[in-house]
């Protein structure tokens, strides 16, 4: 799985994106992970990145033009692929594991468009195919957060990401509480056990448990 990230922030997955399990999965290339900043696209410098609003409003808005260009260099290096294009936004469909099941099985490039100030000039969305997508009912200051956990949930539908590919919680039968040991211990004098259909060894009843049957 390819993902090609359009944002004026690229530096802020640095961190994410360099533990644990992603990291492992871009260091094993079973993804790949390439960013496109706007700013490189545009190449005259009378022209800034973000301009005043038409209609007026408060708050500046994404230029059509550089982000068209870093979308274009996105699709140009997957074009041997099957390419989805997302564009953030707060009045899209709601992401969900579902949807980073169906994509992780139908495409291999997944370009992800991240907004910032009061988004991007819209005509953008005329030109390319595009979904809007929305990874919850609020708003956050840019779509940077939004696109790690697009990356990070379709990330683990890849085979071989995981390791062992029963950890997807969502393909077994899992509770929402977890436990391992102790099995008992004690905390302002008072003692915390494990449940004891965990330690019984009785697999029906810890699978019914873990249904919350």
């Amino acid at each position: 799985m390819n993902f090609h990230i359009v944002t004026l922030f690229p530096g802020a997955f640095d961190s994410y994106l360099g533990e644990s399990i992603l990291r492992r999965a871009i260091e094993d290339k079973k993804i790949k992970v390439k960013f496109y900043n706007p700013r490189d696209f545009e190449k005259d410098p009378k022209w800034r990145i973000d301009q005043k609003p038409y209609g007026g409003g408060p708050g500046m808005v994404m230029r059509a033009e550089p982000v068209i260009k870093a979308i274009a260099s996105a699709v140009a290096k997957a074009k041997r692929g099957k390419v989805k294009i997302i564009f953030l936004s707060p009045s899209g469909k709601q992401f969900d594991t579902a949807y980073a099941k169906s994509s992780a099985k139908k495409y291999t490039d997944i370009i992800i468009v991240s907004g910032r100030y009061e988004g991007i000039d819209a005509r953008v969305k005329k030109i390319f195919k595009t979904e809007d997508i929305t990874v919850g009912p609020f708003v956050l200051t840019g779509g940077e957060l939004p696109a790690m956990v697009i990356i990070d949930c379709i990330s683990r539908q890849v085979k071989g990401v995981l390791g062992d590919f029963n950890s997807l919680e969502e393909n077994r039968i899992s509770s929402s509480d977890v436990y391992t040991r102790p099995d008992v211990f004690e905390y302002k004098k008072k003692k915390y056990r494990v449940p004891k259909v965990l330690l019984s060894g009785h697999h029906r009843k810890i699978d019914e448990w873990k249904a919350g049957r």
